[in-house]
């Protein structure tokens, strides 16, 4: 049986992961660095939550226990903080961005989760 395919996958959801933590990370640091409306607690956040995104992303790809569950915790972290957002930005979180957020995030999730039980089943049979 061929892996190819799950290891596809698990290549995409590690370019995804990373891909949205340099995103975070850049967008904190920007708005740190821009002084814009929200709190330096919030850009302090995002960079912090984008960086462990990223960290995770890798630990993600070759998988380690333990990896995709932080790489969740820091897409949790960046969806709370993405709610923030838009309530200030806005004065009301819409509906549609957080579920295409979140659907996202779940697509990425899913994709790790078929590509590491390639991985690990085929480090099994040796």
């Amino acid at each position: 049986m061929s892996y190819r395919p799950r290891r596809l996958a698990l290549s995409l959801a590690t370019l995804g992961m990373s891909g949205y933590g340099l995103y975070a990370a850049a967008r904190g640091l920007i708005d740190l660095a821009a002084q814009h409306d929200f709190e330096i607690i919030i850009g302090l956040a995002l960079v912090v939550f984008g960086l462990i995104l990223i960290v995770a992303a890798a630990l993600v790809r070759v998988v380690i226990p333990g990896g995709l569950a932080l790489a969740i915790g820091a897409m949790l972290g960046l969806q709370a903080v993405a709610i923030h957002n838009a309530v200030h930005l806005y004065g009301d979180a819409a509906i549609l961005p957080q579920v295409a957020l979140g659907c996202a995030a779940a697509a990425l999730v899913t994709l790790a989760v078929y590509g590491s039980r390639g991985i690990t089943e085929d480090t099994r049979r040796g």
